[in-house]
């Protein structure tokens, strides 16, 4: 996943809190200059410091911003990750933005090394999904990386899933899965909710079957009706719906290949961060 990042989002970002100026901030006299620090309040992992940095230097291009710690690194509680030097008024007015995103991206990425931690050694990935904060999707999708999980696809034109709807309005799987066949060279997946819907998708032959809400033990006779119907690794199966942090190592051992998590994106706690100026001089 790149961190590659375009300058008009950082002046979106900016504009929302900013807009036409930062009036408090009017009070600091414009040439005076500032050193900060950021410090983390709670257990992280560190994500986002490109995004952060592009934040202040969107406001003063001459900022020194000093990191203490290493993008993707665990910390623990007080850790002072990072120093910053630059004009004050810039300082101040960046502030909000540059936490709110590194406090959501570092968010992210912290969730999702507790779920790739939990299912180590198992074989399974753990892949997020387009439940994402608006405006912020490869940038969570960039975190979800950072944090040892990986990217399920981008938006609707880089991968085929056949969800249910699909399957309606094309008349049955094996339908959905010809059409799509005809119309891309991508990857197909589609999802099936009983074994059942299973059969007739191995039948049809994707290159993934997505196992809806299965409990454990049709998860497991999912995997060996695969491995004795196509070959096992021929089609790969991922598991959803309803897995949490304490369920997820259970599903992992019945042999999917992949489990999907909303709650990557979507049920991150921010972490609390905390910039405070230290230095101040004209």
């Amino acid at each position: 996943m790149t961190t590659s990042l375009k300058i008009d989002d950082i002046k979106t970002f900016l504009e929302e809190d900013i807009g036409s100026g930062d009036i408090t901030a009017a009070i600091i006299p414009e040439a005076m200059t500032a050193t900060a620090e950021i410090i983390t309040r709670e257990a992280m992992v560190v994500c986002g410091q490109v995004w952060f940095d592009a934040v202040f230097t969107a406001l003063d291009a001459g900022v020194d911003i000093d990191w203490l710690v290493a993008e993707g690194e665990s910390v623990k509680p007080g850790t002072l990750l990072c120093r910053l030097n630059g004009r004050a008024r810039a300082l101040l007015s960046a502030e909000r933005t540059a936490l709110n995103l590194l406090q959501t991206l570092s968010a992210t990425a912290t969730l999702s090394r507790q779920y790739a931690d939990a299912v180590a050694g198992t074989g399974c990935k753990v892949l997020d999904t387009r439940k994402t904060i608006p405006g912020l999707r490869r940038a969570q999708k960039y975190a979800v990386a950072c944090g040892g999980c990986y990217n399920h696809r981008t938006g609707l034109y880089d991968g085929v899933l056949i969800k249910e709807n699909h399957i309606i309005a094309a008349g049955s799987i094996a339908a959905a899965i010809r059409i799509a066949r005809s119309q891309t060279a991508l990857a197909v997946e589609v999802e099936v909710e009983t074994m059942l819907e299973l059969q007739e998708a191995l039948a049809a032959k994707p290159d993934r079957i997505m196992l809806d809400n299965f409990s454990l033990e049709d998860l497991r006779a999912a995997v060996k009706l695969t491995a004795d119907t196509v070959g096992r690794g021929l089609i790969a199966l991922e598991a959803s719906g309803n897995i949490s942090l304490d369920t997820i190592r259970s599903v992992a051992e019945t042999g999917v290949d992949f489990i999907s998590i909303g709650a990557l994106t979507k049920h991150i706690h921010a972490v609390d961060l905390s910039m405070r100026i230290q230095l101040v001089s004209l």
